[in-house]
């Protein structure tokens, strides 16, 4: 077959098996979205992943896309994650050969954390060469790091498991420069097989809306926060942060709403009864869809609470995304990656205390002029950059260069033998 023949075909042809260890599918919209992406392209698409936040059938199919789910339980401390991600990896090799016996596997992806999946893909690549591509979402050694604030034993594991994903990995997906330059550095991938694809929303689905009416009172000002509440999100950062405006400004026309899930949730709402504001600040749970845009619309300022540090420093957030498309003005703290993406957009907040965000935030509601050019800037940036088309493009030119390398070797064969 010759080249431009091959390449008409090449991704219908081939499946694609998408790992994920800690959020379900299709809740978590990056790995949803490249799915989509993938199976919109030609691509046979299978994934494996945790049950959860309202997806727990063990086994669906959604526009075309196989998905095979397993228990998961969260851990909470050192040795629960050993427990977490050693039961985790037996659920995944078993399904990965489940989904093997209904096709061929020709490529896996693996999206961490943990940096443990690429032993899924190295039983399959050694028993049938099948390729790997290494989706980096999050820093394992660092987010550990920012959990339990030491670097023992089990953070020296994760360096090492981060080193051997990258040795095994036929090409590397960075959720931004900062982690490109990291698969490069760090993990030894040649810079010509990592690809930087960004976790821009689809622009069309994700626009301003009509607010939610039961958000609206007169006088008041809504902030808010969207996302997972894990430990490193510094959650109760604002929750204190809105005690602070309450009880010490002695403000009583500031409201905030919380949209999200995650570990954290029971503690911060415990927290919130506690410092008395529970009038003042409320928690929706998961929220998706319409009921998620008329909420975020009813917002006046988007929170980043995430602290500072070796982790968050580095991360590329949806939620700079998702509230720049919404033309929100944003307070948050002094996070390299999120400060550079969010630009004159973001009020940024020097001091990581209560007490500065509550400063930030209180600037912003009390200059509405400000906030309407930041909203300004935050749309113009959005419109223009932030195109998922984009993304998947350079997604999708990953795939077709990891084929063509295939076709490569298959030639040079071809050649010596004749």
């Amino acid at each position: 077959m010759r080249r431009c023949e091959w390449e008409a075909t090449i991704s219908k042809r081939h499946h694609i098996l998408i790992l994920v260890e800690n959020l379900p599918v299709p809740f978590d919209r990056r790995v949803w979205q490249e799915a989509q992406a993938l199976n919109d392209a030609g691509y046979e698409v299978s994934v494996i992943c945790p049950t959860g936040r309202g997806y727990d059938k063990n086994y669906e199919v959604i526009g075309g896309i196989h998905i095979y789910r397993h228990p998961l339980e969260e851990a909470g401390s050192a040795a629960g994650y050993i427990k977490e991600y050693f039961t985790a990896l037996v659920y995944q090799i078993y399904l990965s050969f489940r989904v093997r016996r209904r096709q061929r596997i020709d490529v896996i992806q693996a999206c961490n954390p943990p940096d443990l999946l690429f032993l899924v893909a190295m039983i399959h690549k050694v028993l049938f060469g099948t390729f790997f591509v290494f989706d980096h979402h999050d820093l394992s050694p660092e987010l550990y790091v920012s959990k339990f604030g030491r670097k023992d034993l089990f953070y020296k594991l994760l360096c090492f498991f981060e080193k051997q994903t990258f040795r095994m990995a036929d090409a590397s997906v960075a959720t931004n420069e900062t982690f490109r330059d990291i698969a490069v550095r760090r993990g030894g991938m040649p810079p010509d097989r990592v690809v930087v694809v960004k976790s821009y929303p689809e622009a069309a689905r994700f626009r301003p809306t009509t607010p939610e009416q039961s958000l609206i009172a007169s006088g008041k000002h809504l902030i808010g926060y969207i996302g997972i509440m894990g430990e490193q999100d510094g959650v109760d950062t604002l929750v204190r942060a809105v005690a602070e405006i309450l009880h010490v400004r002695k403000r009583d026309d500031i409201h905030c709403l919380i949209i999200g899930d995650g570990p954290e949730l029971k503690r911060l709402k415990a927290m919130t009864d506690e410092l008395g504001i529970g009038g003042s600040l409320r928690f929706t749970g998961y929220l998706s869809g319409q009921p998620l845009l008329s909420h975020l619309s009813a917002f006046d300022v988007g929170i980043i609470p995430d602290p500072p540090g070796e982790l968050n420093d580095k991360l590329s957030m949806n939620k700079v995304f998702e509230y720049m498309m919404l033309g929100l003005p944003i307070v948050q703290f002094n996070l390299p990656q999120a400060t550079r993406e969010a630009g004159h957009a973001a009020l940024v907040v020097s001091e990581h205390s209560p007490q500065a965000l509550a400063d930030g935030i209180l600037a912003l509601i009390d200059d509405p002029e400000r906030r309407k050019q930041m909203s300004m800037v935050g749309r113009a940036v959005a419109e223009r950059e932030f195109r998922w088309t984009g993304e998947a493009g350079r997604y999708l030119d990953a795939y077709g260069d990891l084929f063509r390398r295939r076709l490569d070797v298959h030639d040079q064969r071809h050649y010596s033998t004749s």
